[in-house]
């Protein structure tokens, strides 16, 4: 009997042993740590933003110079209006009244469809950048082993426990081949 018990105990000795050593493992395994980085700092200071915010500024000035061409045919012709009123028949000054509201129409249309199109034309001219900045940031997210990256900007992170979280700014940067802050 006592032989019996002697052979279990002797069986179920690697299967405590295992988990033991299991657990102790367990309790090692240390969480890779998450990065955070200023989205809006590194974006701002890549070149092709500047190419990028150089190309609309450009365009914003041709729908502006179109809007003001417009805004200056409307006022030349309401100054006309307002010089020859009252000497229109009824049905010119009402022609010309909808000649008017027309071009105050149209011009009001115009402008806020380009809003909408400077807004797309942005949208479009930035999305290189942050297609690029992005695959940085997976890369060095990557080659550290961090689970995630935070962005700091606007305060959406008051607080990060730098023995947890690893700023990623100089990496990232040295990875975009921009010249660190600390290095000016």
């Amino acid at each position: 009997m006592i032989r019996k018990i002697f052979i279990v105990l002797l069986a179920l000795v690697p299967f405590c042993g295992t988990s033991a050593q299991e657990q102790t493992a367990a309790s090692e395994v240390r969480v890779a740590p998450f990065g955070y980085v200023s989205y809006k700092d590194i974006f701002e200071r890549m070149p092709e933003y500047d190419e990028a915010r150089a190309s609309f500024a450009a365009l914003k000035s041709k729908f502006e110079d179109e809007a003001n061409r417009s805004e200056k045919e409307f006022q030349r012709k309401f100054a006309e209006f307002l010089q020859g009123q009252k000497d229109f028949p009824p049905t010119i000054l009402q022609k010309r009244q909808a000649e008017l509201q027309d071009l105050m129409d149209k011009s009001v249309t115009f402008r806020q469809e380009s809003q909408r199109l400077l807004q797309k034309a942005e949208a479009e001219m930035m999305q290189p950048v942050m297609d690029r900045l992005n695959k940085a940031i997976q890369e060095v997210a990557s080659e550290r082993s961090l689970i995630f990256v935070l962005n700091t900007d606007d305060n959406a992170v008051p607080f990060i426990n730098p023995q947890v979280g690893v700023n990623i700014t100089e990496p990232l940067l040295q990875k975009l081949g921009l010249a660190s802050p600390l290095t000016r």
